[in-house]
């Protein structure tokens, strides 16, 4: 089997600690971001006892106060540069977003994520030179607030970092053209007693590649197995995290811990991208964290795991693919996607205390016609200020009929705008209705009241890169134009 079959890149992540119990990457990149005091009750709840945030999200790290919860908090790739060149620009973040959480609101802040993927192949040389200096000065940054007994700084990586070029993870070595810098990086994790962050897709794996084969992209076992000597790999997860191992034996760091940063599954936005999916792979992976199964290379070793993710963000750029919006166990309003067994027979569930806009909804006009004119631009409009990614190929409502294709849309943007007066008019085309559009697995939302966030949890705009899709809905609402 070719390397690229069994090496995946890209981002994700909610953290499953062999013995330590359960925890999740809690992403904010949302039009109306749950409150962070039901988040935090959903992990627990959960049983999920670490997070990793992105971002210092203020309301986030208030809310995880003496929760219990471990917590990982990253640094975004555009303060990299600021923070290679100035300590003491580190030393005011790990002050302002480190410190005065541990020591105000008794957060248990344990790492430190500098950066996101920042050797990613597609950044190029953007983060080259600044990444190390920055991972040097925050760790001196953490040391001098008097918490390097306790936080860590580390870099999240992307697969990328390593190839294979047998084909078989005995082949793992870092690529060609960072190998001095990853060296020069894990020294210092490894002098600093700070793990290696990796991020592994077994989805992007399947996704890129029409000739991968399904079953190795779980954890059931194969058909197609890759043997390597007396290692023999079923699944594409353990082929590609041993192929890590051994180009970090290779590079001597045998001992280095690991943590897998992000992992996971989606539920929409491409053809291998739907709940069956995300539910078999996903309880597979919590199965095989909670009985403990390492890989052939470290079998007694098994990695703590960030699973990818908690909650849909439907303000993620789309430009990896329309599925980044549908990483999450929950939908954006904390409603579980899918059962999960959590361990001991404990069932996953939905987030409590959740209140919801009345039951409305706005679709097309019974009178409408697929066919006015004003029907491209209107959707045009609705999916630029709300999130569409749904309607696409091979996504969960992407076989509706053209008026409901419309009325999803408009549907879209009324909740996105709050069920607001004048936000489901369209040229006269919509109208609301009490009766659930919903059909065929297409959920039709209702929005939760934003009344009932705090006025600090400001909602975001959706990501520039939504522009790319707005091309695609021009041409969906064309093709709508000839439907009946």
């Amino acid at each position: 089997m070719d390397s690229h079959r069994f090496l995946f890149w890209l981002v994700g992540a909610c953290l499953v600690a062999g013995g330590l119990g359960l925890g999740c990457n809690w992403g904010t990149r949302a039009l109306h971001p749950l409150p962070p005091g039901i988040v935090v009750k959903l992990l627990k709840d959960n049983g999920f006892k670490k997070v990793k945030l992105f971002e210092a999200d203020h309301g986030a790290l208030k809310a995880l106060g003496n929760s219990g919860i471990q917590v990982m908090v990253g640094i975004p790739n555009d303060l990299l540069a600021p923070f290679a060149q100035s300590v003491d620009a580190a030393i005011n973040w790990v002050n302002q977003n480190v410190s005065s959480y541990v020591t105000n609101y008794g957060v248990d802040i344990r790492y430190v994520a500098v950066g996101n993927e920042p050797f990613l192949k597609q950044y190029g040389d953007k983060f080259i030179n600044t990444t190390v200096p920055a991972l040097q000065n925050v760790q001196a940054a953490i040391i001098k607030a008097g918490l390097g007994h306790k936080v860590q700084a580390t870099v999240p990586l992307n697969a990328d970092v390593y190839q294979s070029d047998t084909g078989l993870p005995s082949g793992g070595n870092f690529r060609p053209d960072i190998q001095d810098l990853m060296i020069s990086m894990i020294k210092f994790l490894n002098n600093n007693a700070a793990p290696l962050l990796i991020n592994i897709y077994p989805f992007l794996s399947l996704n890129m590649d029409p000739n991968f084969p399904i079953d190795f992209a779980f954890f059931e076992g194969t058909s197609h197995p890759v043997v390597d000597g007396s290692a023999t790999y079923t699944n594409v997860f353990d082929a590609n995290y041993d192929t890590l191992i051994s180009t970090l034996e290779k590079n001597g760091f045998s001992n280095i811990s690991v943590i897998v940063g992000e992992v996971g599954w989606p539920t929409d936005g491409a053809p291998n991208a739907d709940i069956n999916s995300a539910r078999r792979f996903n309880q597979g992976l919590i199965n095989r964290v909670l009985q403990g199964t390492g890989t052939p290379k470290r079998p007694n070793n098994p990695p703590d795991v960030y699973v990818f993710s908690l909650i849909d963000e439907d303000a993620k750029s789309v430009d990896p693919g329309n599925f980044e919006r549908h990483w999450g166990m929950f939908y954006f309003d904390g409603l579980a996607k899918y059962h999960l067994n959590m361990g001991r027979n404990k069932m996953i569930v939905s987030a409590k205390g959740v209140k919801y806009m009345p039951k409305r909804w706005c679709v097309m006009a019974p009178q409408a016609s697929a066919s006015d004119p004003n029907v491209p631009n209107s959707v045009s409009y609705a999916c630029q200020h709300a999130d569409c990614t749904s309607l696409g190929y091979g996504s969960s409502c992407s076989n509706l009929d053209a008026k409901s294709n419309v009325s999803y849309a408009f549907n879209m943007y009324y909740q996105a705008m709050n069920q607001r007066g004048g936000a489901c008019s369209f040229s006269n085309l919509a109208i609301t209705t009490t009766t659930d559009p919903s059909r065929d697995g297409c959920r039709f939302e209702i929005m939760f009241d934003t009344s009932k966030i705090p006025k600090n949890a400001s909602p975001l705009v959706l990501a520039p890169s939504l522009n790319k899709l707005v091309g695609s809905v021009f041409v969906m609402a064309a093709l709508i134009s000839f439907g009946p």
